[in-house]
């Protein structure tokens, strides 16, 4: 079997191919944290979050690097003396010469990223984005919007939705006794875009991190449902697959089994 000679520069080259850096926010750290472009890599672990458990995940699936959604590093490092899980997943991955690479708020603003993801799972038809950002190209920005082949009402809509992502339990608004039939979305922290929803004439809007008062400020006019930070963002590792898969054949790509959600439910 012929050996493969991909780097780590050219599975970087697949992921900001298709969503530049430039597109991330500016509070972000995507792109390559920890590594050389220059190593050889033949075996990837992808995920949502980095933690000591997923380090060891990739060591003992014998995997050169791993791509996750959230950053491991938001800011810069202050102290590198391994007392908190950022700096021994660091230092592990240091000495066992693993590369990391953070795809998020790029991911999450490319046009068939995060929320179009989110989208297709919910079943969503004629998808556009809820906030384009002008600096940059067509669709490129926060949220999406789309629509149902078929109305739904409120209940079967959330408990469907509560079921195709796995979620403990859906904090939502006030029901208001509508159809839904236009649903606008955010994974992760979106609830900025209230507004948005609204002004697009949207019937419901799926984020999470909402917070109490927010609720108010749907004024009956939508429903507000918070289906939760890492349950909305969970399929962003498909994506990874869909590109790498697509770019470099023949390439050992492993799904993380490691349950990093920090949020629990009784």
């Amino acid at each position: 079997m012929k050996e493969v000679n991909y780097t780590v520069g050219d599975v970087c080259k697949v992921l900001e191919d298709f969503a530049p850096l430039y597109w991330q926010e500016d509070y972000d750290n995507c792109g390559l944290t920890i590594g050389d472009k220059t190593k050889k890599v033949s075996s990837i672990l992808l995920c949502i979050d980095i933690t000591e458990d997923v380090i060891e995940e990739a060591l003992a699936l014998n995997c050169q690097m791993i791509i996750s959604h959230h950053p491991l590093i938001f800011s810069g490092l202050k102290h590198f003396c391994e007392q908190s899980y950022v700096e021994r997943c660091v230092a592990k991955a240091l000495k066992n010469n693993i590369a990391i690479y953070a795809a998020h708020t790029c991911w999450d603003n490319a046009p068939n990223g995060v929320n179009y993801k989110i989208a297709e799972k919910i079943g969503l038809q004629n998808i556009q984005t809820l906030v384009p950002n002008k600096n940059f190209a067509e669709n490129v920005g926060s949220g999406v919007i789309g629509e149902l082949t078929t109305e739904e009402n409120e209940l079967e809509f959330l408990n469907r939705v509560k079921e195709t992502f796995t979620i403990g339990c859906i904090k939502h608004s006030q029901l208001l006794n509508k159809k839904i039939k236009r649903v606008a979305l955010c994974g992760g922290s979106g609830s900025e875009f209230l507004q948005n929803a609204i002004d697009q004439n949207a019937d419901v809007f799926l984020t999470a991190d909402v917070k109490y008062h927010t609720y108010f400020s749907t004024e009956e006019k939508i429903l507000l449902a918070d289906i939760g930070h890492f349950e909305s963002e969970q399929f962003t590792k498909e994506i990874f697959f869909e590109q790498l898969q697509k770019k470099l054949p023949k390439f050992a790509i492993h799904f993380s089994q490691v349950k990093t959600n920090q949020i629990n439910y009784l």
